[in-house]
Protein backbone atom coordinates (compact mmCIF):
# COMPACT_ATOMS: atom_id res chain seq x y z
CA UNK A 1 0.00 0.00 0.00
CA UNK A 2 1.27 3.48 -0.91
CA UNK A 3 2.33 5.80 1.92
CA UNK A 4 0.20 8.95 2.11
CA UNK A 5 1.98 12.30 1.68
CA UNK A 6 -0.10 15.37 2.51
CA UNK A 7 1.22 18.75 1.39
CA UNK A 8 -0.01 21.94 3.06
CA UNK A 9 0.40 24.88 0.70
CA UNK A 10 0.08 24.78 -3.09
CA UNK A 11 2.91 27.17 -3.96
CA UNK A 12 6.39 26.52 -5.41
CA UNK A 13 7.64 24.23 -2.63
CA UNK A 14 4.30 22.43 -2.28
CA UNK A 15 3.82 21.64 -5.96
CA UNK A 16 7.50 20.64 -6.33
CA UNK A 17 7.15 18.25 -3.38
CA UNK A 18 3.95 16.82 -4.90
CA UNK A 19 5.79 16.03 -8.17
CA UNK A 20 8.64 14.32 -6.27
CA UNK A 21 6.10 12.49 -4.06
CA UNK A 22 4.35 10.99 -7.10
CA UNK A 23 7.70 9.92 -8.56
CA UNK A 24 8.59 8.23 -5.26
CA UNK A 25 5.21 6.43 -5.34
CA UNK A 26 3.49 8.22 -2.49
CA UNK A 27 -0.26 8.76 -2.48
CA UNK A 28 -0.24 12.58 -2.68
CA UNK A 29 -2.82 15.13 -1.55
CA UNK A 30 -2.29 18.92 -1.67
CA UNK A 31 -4.35 21.21 0.59
CA UNK A 32 -4.18 25.02 0.53
CA UNK A 33 -6.02 27.30 2.98
CA UNK A 34 -5.99 30.04 0.31
CA UNK A 35 -6.32 30.00 -3.46
CA UNK A 36 -3.83 28.06 -5.59
CA UNK A 37 -2.40 30.01 -8.55
CA UNK A 38 -3.63 28.86 -11.98
CA UNK A 39 -0.10 27.89 -13.14
CA UNK A 40 0.32 25.56 -10.16
CA UNK A 41 -3.18 24.10 -10.60
CA UNK A 42 -2.31 23.16 -14.19
CA UNK A 43 0.80 21.31 -12.98
CA UNK A 44 -1.22 19.40 -10.34
CA UNK A 45 -3.89 18.47 -12.90
CA UNK A 46 -1.23 17.40 -15.42
CA UNK A 47 0.30 15.02 -12.83
CA UNK A 48 -3.19 13.85 -11.74
CA UNK A 49 -2.53 15.00 -8.17
CA UNK A 50 -5.58 15.43 -5.91
CA UNK A 51 -5.84 18.91 -4.37
CA UNK A 52 -8.17 21.30 -2.55
CA UNK A 53 -8.08 25.07 -2.01
CA UNK A 54 -9.68 27.74 0.20
CA UNK A 55 -9.81 25.45 3.23
CA UNK A 56 -8.47 22.23 4.78
CA UNK A 57 -10.49 18.99 4.98
CA UNK A 58 -9.11 17.71 8.29
CA UNK A 59 -10.17 14.09 7.66
CA UNK A 60 -8.07 14.03 4.48
CA UNK A 61 -5.03 15.47 6.29
CA UNK A 62 -4.92 13.57 9.58
CA UNK A 63 -4.44 10.16 7.91
CA UNK A 64 -1.07 11.18 6.44
CA UNK A 65 2.11 9.17 7.00
CA UNK A 66 4.04 12.41 6.54
CA UNK A 67 3.05 16.06 6.07
CA UNK A 68 5.15 18.63 4.21
CA UNK A 69 4.15 22.14 5.24
CA UNK A 70 4.93 25.29 3.30
CA UNK A 71 7.44 27.55 5.14
CA UNK A 72 4.81 30.30 5.33
CA UNK A 73 2.56 28.26 7.65
CA UNK A 74 3.43 28.89 11.33
CA UNK A 75 3.52 26.09 13.92
CA UNK A 76 0.68 27.92 15.70
CA UNK A 77 -1.75 27.25 12.81
CA UNK A 78 -4.64 25.07 14.12
CA UNK A 79 -4.05 22.32 11.52
CA UNK A 80 -0.35 22.02 12.50
CA UNK A 81 -1.24 21.85 16.20
CA UNK A 82 -3.71 19.05 15.47
CA UNK A 83 -1.14 17.10 13.46
CA UNK A 84 1.51 17.41 16.16
CA UNK A 85 -0.92 16.36 18.89
CA UNK A 86 -1.69 13.26 16.80
CA UNK A 87 2.07 12.57 16.39
CA UNK A 88 1.95 12.95 12.60
CA UNK A 89 5.38 13.74 11.17
CA UNK A 90 5.48 17.35 9.87
CA UNK A 91 8.57 18.32 7.85
CA UNK A 92 9.80 20.92 5.35
CA UNK A 93 10.38 20.47 1.61
CA UNK A 94 14.15 20.49 2.28
CA UNK A 95 13.88 17.51 4.63
CA UNK A 96 11.59 15.57 2.30
CA UNK A 97 13.58 16.15 -0.90
CA UNK A 98 17.07 15.62 0.55
CA UNK A 99 16.18 12.00 1.39
CA UNK A 100 15.92 11.24 -2.35
CA UNK A 101 19.25 12.59 -3.60
CA UNK A 102 22.91 11.65 -3.14
CA UNK A 103 24.06 14.99 -4.57
CA UNK A 104 26.47 17.25 -2.69
CA UNK A 105 24.45 19.95 -0.93
CA UNK A 106 25.63 23.46 -0.06
CA UNK A 107 23.16 25.05 2.40
CA UNK A 108 23.26 28.81 2.89
CA UNK A 109 21.38 30.66 5.64
CA UNK A 110 21.63 33.93 7.57
CA UNK A 111 19.53 36.97 8.36
CA UNK A 112 20.91 38.92 5.38
CA UNK A 113 23.00 38.22 2.30
CA UNK A 114 21.84 34.64 1.83
CA UNK A 115 20.20 35.26 -1.58
CA UNK A 116 23.26 37.12 -2.90
CA UNK A 117 25.64 34.52 -1.45
CA UNK A 118 23.60 31.59 -2.79
CA UNK A 119 23.29 33.14 -6.27
CA UNK A 120 26.98 34.06 -6.35
CA UNK A 121 27.98 30.56 -5.17
CA UNK A 122 25.86 29.04 -7.94
CA UNK A 123 27.54 31.34 -10.50
CA UNK A 124 31.00 30.28 -9.25
CA UNK A 125 30.15 26.57 -9.50
CA UNK A 126 28.04 26.30 -12.66
CA UNK A 127 30.90 26.62 -15.16
CA UNK A 128 32.59 23.49 -13.84
CA UNK A 129 29.91 21.46 -12.02
CA UNK A 130 26.42 20.14 -12.79
CA UNK A 131 24.70 22.32 -10.18
CA UNK A 132 21.18 23.59 -9.43
CA UNK A 133 20.03 26.57 -7.34
CA UNK A 134 16.98 26.15 -5.09
CA UNK A 135 15.48 26.27 -1.62
CA UNK A 136 14.11 29.71 -0.80
CA UNK A 137 15.01 30.96 -4.28
CA UNK A 138 14.08 30.01 -7.84
CA UNK A 139 12.78 26.57 -8.71
CA UNK A 140 11.64 24.12 -6.03
CA UNK A 141 14.42 21.89 -4.65
CA UNK A 142 12.04 18.90 -4.57
CA UNK A 143 11.07 19.32 -8.22
CA UNK A 144 14.73 19.52 -9.21
CA UNK A 145 15.47 16.36 -7.20
CA UNK A 146 12.67 14.63 -9.13
CA UNK A 147 14.67 15.26 -12.35
CA UNK A 148 17.59 13.41 -10.74
CA UNK A 149 20.09 15.13 -13.04
CA UNK A 150 22.20 17.26 -10.69
CA UNK A 151 25.38 16.34 -8.83
CA UNK A 152 25.36 19.49 -6.67
CA UNK A 153 22.73 21.77 -5.14
CA UNK A 154 23.13 25.28 -3.74
CA UNK A 155 20.19 25.92 -1.40
CA UNK A 156 19.19 29.23 0.14
CA UNK A 157 17.56 28.22 3.45
CA UNK A 158 15.25 30.26 5.66
CA UNK A 159 14.86 29.62 9.37
CA UNK A 160 11.31 28.34 8.65
CA UNK A 161 12.69 25.67 6.30
CA UNK A 162 15.32 24.69 8.88
CA UNK A 163 12.64 24.40 11.58
CA UNK A 164 11.17 21.51 9.57
CA UNK A 165 14.31 19.36 9.23
CA UNK A 166 15.17 16.12 11.05
CA UNK A 167 18.03 14.42 9.14
CA UNK A 168 18.95 17.05 6.53
CA UNK A 169 22.74 17.54 6.50
CA UNK A 170 24.46 19.79 3.95
CA UNK A 171 28.08 18.86 3.16
CA UNK A 172 28.87 22.58 3.28
CA UNK A 173 26.83 24.92 5.51
CA UNK A 174 27.17 28.72 5.34
CA UNK A 175 25.89 31.18 7.96
CA UNK A 176 26.25 34.71 6.58
CA UNK A 177 25.26 36.68 9.71
CA UNK A 178 22.66 37.05 12.46
CA UNK A 179 20.33 39.94 13.28
CA UNK A 180 16.79 40.00 14.72
CA UNK A 181 14.26 38.89 12.08
CA UNK A 182 10.91 37.07 12.00
CA UNK A 183 10.74 37.40 15.78
CA UNK A 184 6.94 37.28 15.52
CA UNK A 185 7.39 33.57 14.62
CA UNK A 186 9.77 32.94 17.56
CA UNK A 187 7.76 34.33 20.51
CA UNK A 188 9.82 37.53 20.18
CA UNK A 189 12.77 35.55 21.56
CA UNK A 190 15.99 36.25 19.63
CA UNK A 191 17.71 33.16 21.10
CA UNK A 192 15.06 30.89 19.57
CA UNK A 193 15.60 32.47 16.17
CA UNK A 194 19.41 32.02 16.48
CA UNK A 195 18.97 28.36 17.47
CA UNK A 196 16.77 27.91 14.41
CA UNK A 197 19.52 29.21 12.10
CA UNK A 198 22.13 26.92 13.67
CA UNK A 199 19.94 23.88 12.89
CA UNK A 200 21.77 23.93 9.54
CA UNK A 201 24.75 22.36 11.35
CA UNK A 202 22.93 19.87 13.59
CA UNK A 203 23.42 16.74 11.44
CA UNK A 204 26.83 17.59 10.01
CA UNK A 205 29.82 15.30 10.71
CA UNK A 206 33.56 15.89 10.94
CA UNK A 207 33.75 15.33 7.16
CA UNK A 208 31.53 18.38 6.52
CA UNK A 209 32.26 22.13 6.58
CA UNK A 210 30.75 25.12 8.36
CA UNK A 211 31.59 28.55 6.87
CA UNK A 212 30.65 31.56 9.02
CA UNK A 213 31.22 35.26 9.69
CA UNK A 214 33.85 35.44 12.44
CA UNK A 215 33.07 39.15 13.00
CA UNK A 216 29.46 38.46 14.01
CA UNK A 217 29.09 38.75 17.80
CA UNK A 218 26.03 36.47 18.05
CA UNK A 219 27.68 33.73 15.98
CA UNK A 220 30.84 33.92 18.12
CA UNK A 221 28.77 33.76 21.30
CA UNK A 222 26.83 30.71 20.11
CA UNK A 223 29.96 28.84 19.00
CA UNK A 224 31.57 29.36 22.42
CA UNK A 225 28.70 27.52 24.11
CA UNK A 226 27.80 24.88 21.51
CA UNK A 227 29.90 22.24 19.81
CA UNK A 228 29.80 21.79 16.04
CA UNK A 229 31.19 18.60 14.52
CA UNK A 230 31.88 20.07 11.07
CA UNK A 231 35.24 21.64 10.23
CA UNK A 232 34.92 25.40 10.86
CA UNK A 233 36.07 27.87 8.18
CA UNK A 234 35.60 31.51 9.27
CA UNK A 235 35.69 34.62 7.09
CA UNK A 236 36.55 38.04 8.54
CA UNK A 237 37.13 41.67 7.60
CA UNK A 238 38.97 42.45 10.84
CA UNK A 239 41.34 39.58 11.68
CA UNK A 240 43.62 37.08 9.97
CA UNK A 241 42.46 33.46 10.14
CA UNK A 242 44.62 30.33 9.78
CA UNK A 243 42.09 28.63 7.52
CA UNK A 244 39.26 30.50 5.82
CA UNK A 245 39.13 34.01 4.32
CA UNK A 246 40.32 37.41 5.52
CA UNK A 247 41.34 40.87 4.24
CA UNK A 248 44.90 42.13 3.89
CA UNK A 249 46.11 45.13 1.89
CA UNK A 250 42.67 45.60 0.28
CA UNK A 251 42.70 42.02 -0.96
CA UNK A 252 40.71 38.92 -0.08
CA UNK A 253 43.10 36.19 1.09
CA UNK A 254 41.60 32.72 0.91
CA UNK A 255 43.55 29.98 2.65
CA UNK A 256 42.18 26.42 2.52
CA UNK A 257 43.93 22.99 2.55
CA UNK A 258 47.35 24.60 1.93
CA UNK A 259 45.94 26.46 -1.09
CA UNK A 260 46.10 30.24 -1.14
CA UNK A 261 44.05 32.46 -3.42
CA UNK A 262 44.23 36.28 -3.60
CA UNK A 263 41.59 38.62 -5.08
CA UNK A 264 41.74 42.46 -5.05
CA UNK A 265 38.52 43.89 -3.56
CA UNK A 266 38.50 46.67 -6.18
CA UNK A 267 37.85 44.15 -8.98
CA UNK A 268 34.71 42.63 -7.40
CA UNK A 269 31.57 43.10 -9.51
CA UNK A 270 29.56 44.12 -6.42
CA UNK A 271 30.98 46.53 -3.88
CA UNK A 272 30.30 47.33 -0.20
CA UNK A 273 31.54 45.56 2.94
CA UNK A 274 28.56 43.20 3.09
CA UNK A 275 29.22 42.12 -0.50
CA UNK A 276 32.91 41.52 0.25
CA UNK A 277 31.71 39.08 2.94
CA UNK A 278 29.28 37.43 0.50
CA UNK A 279 32.16 37.01 -1.97
CA UNK A 280 34.41 35.51 0.75
CA UNK A 281 31.75 32.95 1.71
CA UNK A 282 30.99 31.99 -1.91
CA UNK A 283 34.64 31.66 -2.93
CA UNK A 284 35.35 29.52 0.16
CA UNK A 285 32.64 27.10 -1.03
CA UNK A 286 34.04 27.15 -4.59
CA UNK A 287 37.58 26.43 -3.34
CA UNK A 288 36.36 23.47 -1.23
CA UNK A 289 34.66 22.09 -4.36
CA UNK A 290 37.90 22.48 -6.34
CA UNK A 291 36.74 25.19 -8.75
CA UNK A 292 39.73 26.66 -10.61
CA UNK A 293 41.09 30.01 -9.38
CA UNK A 294 40.64 31.60 -12.83
CA UNK A 295 36.95 30.64 -12.85
CA UNK A 296 36.43 32.06 -9.34
CA UNK A 297 38.15 35.34 -10.28
CA UNK A 298 36.19 35.75 -13.52
CA UNK A 299 32.84 34.99 -11.85
CA UNK A 300 33.49 37.42 -8.95
CA UNK A 301 34.42 40.18 -11.42
CA UNK A 302 31.34 39.63 -13.61
CA UNK A 303 28.68 39.15 -10.93
CA UNK A 304 26.32 42.14 -10.81
CA UNK A 305 24.11 41.23 -7.83
CA UNK A 306 20.53 39.97 -7.56
CA UNK A 307 17.17 41.53 -8.38
CA UNK A 308 15.54 43.53 -5.53
CA UNK A 309 18.86 43.89 -3.63
CA UNK A 310 20.22 47.44 -3.97
CA UNK A 311 19.23 47.19 -7.64
CA UNK A 312 19.71 50.42 -9.60
CA UNK A 313 16.50 50.92 -11.58
CA UNK A 314 16.69 54.25 -13.45
CA UNK A 315 18.10 57.75 -13.23
CA UNK A 316 15.40 60.40 -13.82
CA UNK A 317 16.25 64.11 -13.66
CA UNK A 318 19.59 63.13 -12.16
CA UNK A 319 17.83 61.26 -9.32
CA UNK A 320 18.80 57.57 -8.91
CA UNK A 321 15.96 55.14 -8.03
CA UNK A 322 17.12 52.03 -6.13
CA UNK A 323 15.05 48.89 -5.51
CA UNK A 324 16.02 47.16 -2.24
CA UNK A 325 12.68 45.41 -1.72
CA UNK A 326 14.49 42.32 -0.41
CA UNK A 327 15.40 44.31 2.73
CA UNK A 328 12.70 42.75 4.90
CA UNK A 329 14.44 43.47 8.22
CA UNK A 330 16.18 46.35 9.95
CA UNK A 331 19.69 44.96 9.48
CA UNK A 332 19.28 44.71 5.69
CA UNK A 333 18.04 48.30 5.56
CA UNK A 334 21.01 49.35 7.71
CA UNK A 335 23.35 48.08 4.93
CA UNK A 336 21.30 49.89 2.31
CA UNK A 337 21.26 53.27 4.11
CA UNK A 338 24.94 52.87 4.99
CA UNK A 339 25.78 52.57 1.29
CA UNK A 340 23.94 55.78 0.30
CA UNK A 341 26.25 58.59 -0.79
CA UNK A 342 23.68 61.31 -1.59
CA UNK A 343 20.61 62.84 0.15
CA UNK A 344 18.01 60.06 0.26
CA UNK A 345 14.23 59.88 0.02
CA UNK A 346 13.51 56.62 1.82
CA UNK A 347 10.40 54.48 1.18
CA UNK A 348 9.90 52.21 4.23
CA UNK A 349 7.23 50.10 5.90
CA UNK A 350 5.08 46.98 5.60
CA UNK A 351 4.28 44.23 8.07
CA UNK A 352 6.37 44.83 11.20
CA UNK A 353 7.99 41.61 12.50
CA UNK A 354 8.94 42.97 15.90
CA UNK A 355 11.38 45.55 14.49
CA UNK A 356 13.52 47.84 16.60
CA UNK A 357 14.38 50.82 14.39
CA UNK A 358 16.71 52.50 16.91
CA UNK A 359 19.87 51.20 15.16
CA UNK A 360 18.90 53.18 12.05
CA UNK A 361 18.65 56.56 13.82
CA UNK A 362 22.25 57.76 13.19
CA UNK A 363 22.06 56.80 9.49
CA UNK A 364 18.63 58.38 9.01
CA UNK A 365 19.87 61.53 10.73
CA UNK A 366 22.90 61.68 8.45
CA UNK A 367 21.52 60.57 5.08
CA UNK A 368 17.71 60.76 4.86
CA UNK A 369 15.94 63.98 3.85
CA UNK A 370 12.39 62.57 3.62
CA UNK A 371 10.52 59.38 4.59
CA UNK A 372 7.56 57.87 2.77
CA UNK A 373 5.73 55.28 4.88
CA UNK A 374 4.25 52.46 2.81
CA UNK A 375 2.27 50.10 5.00
CA UNK A 376 -1.04 49.56 6.73
CA UNK A 377 0.34 50.41 10.18
CA UNK A 378 3.11 53.04 10.23
CA UNK A 379 2.88 54.23 13.85
CA UNK A 380 6.19 52.70 14.93
CA UNK A 381 8.11 54.30 12.05
CA UNK A 382 6.44 57.68 12.59
CA UNK A 383 7.20 57.60 16.34
CA UNK A 384 10.84 56.61 15.75
CA UNK A 385 11.74 59.06 12.96
CA UNK A 386 9.07 61.80 13.09
CA UNK A 387 11.44 64.25 14.79
CA UNK A 388 14.53 63.24 12.77
CA UNK A 389 13.51 64.15 9.20
CA UNK A 390 11.90 67.34 7.86
CA UNK A 391 9.33 65.54 5.74
CA UNK A 392 7.31 62.40 6.47
CA UNK A 393 4.40 61.25 4.29
CA UNK A 394 2.14 58.18 4.28
CA UNK A 395 1.24 56.38 1.03
CA UNK A 396 -1.28 53.60 0.43
CA UNK A 397 0.10 52.21 -2.85
CA UNK A 398 3.48 51.86 -4.55
CA UNK A 399 2.56 54.19 -7.44
CA UNK A 400 1.52 56.86 -4.93
CA UNK A 401 4.76 56.41 -2.95
CA UNK A 402 6.90 56.76 -6.09
CA UNK A 403 4.98 59.85 -7.28
CA UNK A 404 5.51 61.48 -3.85
CA UNK A 405 9.22 60.54 -3.96
CA UNK A 406 9.50 62.14 -7.41
CA UNK A 407 8.07 65.41 -6.03
CA UNK A 408 10.26 65.40 -2.89
CA UNK A 409 13.56 64.58 -4.61
CA UNK A 410 15.97 67.05 -6.22
CA UNK A 411 18.93 66.72 -8.60
CA UNK A 412 21.65 64.35 -7.28
CA UNK A 413 19.31 62.77 -4.69
CA UNK A 414 18.55 59.05 -4.36
CA UNK A 415 15.12 57.47 -3.95
CA UNK A 416 15.55 54.22 -2.01
CA UNK A 417 12.91 51.54 -1.51
CA UNK A 418 14.25 49.61 1.49
CA UNK A 419 11.20 48.59 3.55
CA UNK A 420 12.78 46.86 6.62
CA UNK A 421 9.48 44.94 6.82
CA UNK A 422 7.63 42.00 5.30
CA UNK A 423 5.42 42.77 2.32
CA UNK A 424 2.20 40.86 2.94
CA UNK A 425 -0.08 43.81 3.72
CA UNK A 426 -0.10 45.46 0.26
CA UNK A 427 1.86 42.97 -1.88
CA UNK A 428 2.10 39.23 -2.60
CA UNK A 429 5.77 39.09 -1.58
CA UNK A 430 8.96 41.16 -1.73
CA UNK A 431 9.39 40.34 -5.47
CA UNK A 432 5.92 41.72 -6.25
CA UNK A 433 6.73 44.83 -4.17
CA UNK A 434 10.05 45.35 -6.01
CA UNK A 435 8.48 44.87 -9.44
CA UNK A 436 5.68 47.33 -8.63
CA UNK A 437 8.34 49.86 -7.58
CA UNK A 438 10.25 49.41 -10.85
CA UNK A 439 7.03 49.64 -12.86
CA UNK A 440 6.02 52.85 -11.06
CA UNK A 441 9.47 54.39 -11.64
CA UNK A 442 9.32 53.57 -15.37
CA UNK A 443 5.92 55.30 -15.58
CA UNK A 444 7.23 58.60 -14.15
Amino acid sequence: MKKRLVILGGGESGVGTAILGVKQEFEVFVSDFGKIKEDYKKVLLHHKIEFEEEGHTIAKIMNAAVVMKSPGIPDTAPVIKQLKEADVRVISEIEFASAFTDATIVGITGSNGKTTTATLTYELLKKELNVALGGNIGKSFAEQVSDDSYGHYVLELSSFQLDGIEDFAPHIAVLTNLSPDHLDRYDYDYDKYIASKFRITMNQTKDDYFIYDADDEEIKKWLKIHEIKAKKLPFSLTQEVAEGAYIKDKQIILSIHNTQYIMPIATLGIQGQHNVKNAMAASTVATLLKIRKATIRESLENFQGVEHRLEKVLKIGNVMYINDSKATNVNATFYALDSMTSPTVWIVGGVDKGNDYADLLPLVNEKVKAIICLGVDNDKIINQFGNVVDMMVEATSMSEAVKIAYKLSERNDTVLLSPACASFDLFENYEDRGRQFKEAVRHL
